[in-house]
């Protein structure tokens, strides 16, 4: 079975940092994407990330370019979502996904992902 758990949530000043880590099992890790996805409370869940699988290529939301940066380790079967200089607007229910597309295929479509570990919690105090 396809297994996502995405841990290193917790609490962090705004301006500080955190890194998530997306452990997955259960499938052949290079043939899937694997987005990051963040809900906050009383807001749709939207695309924060993701990579692909083949070159490693990645995109980021808008609002997060330039401050996280996503990763996949080949070794770990686990992808890192780095996020630095951390908003309060970042604050959110953080989910990583999963699913087979052909090589450097990026999306951050909700739909496009069938995969979904639970989330992590990312509180960002002001």
């Amino acid at each position: 079975d396809v297994q996502l758990q995405a841990s290193g949530g917790g609490l962090v000043q705004a301006g500080g940092s955190l890194r998530l880590s997306c452990a997955a099992s259960g499938f052949t890790f290079d043939d899937y994407a694997i987005g990051w996805f963040r809900q906050a409370p009383g807001k749709e869940r939207e695309g924060v990330s993701c990579v692909s699988n083949g070159d490693g290529s990645t995109y980021y939301a808008d609002s997060v370019k330039g401050r996280f940066t996503i990763s996949r380790d080949y070794a770990k079967n686990t992808v890192y979502l780095q996020m630095n200089s951390l908003k309060p607007e970042d604050m959110a229910v953080y989910y990583c996904a999963a699913d087979r597309r052909p090589r450097r295929y990026l999306t951050t479509l909700i739909q496009d992902y069938n995969y979904w570990g639970q989330g992590t919690q990312v509180t960002v105090s002001s």
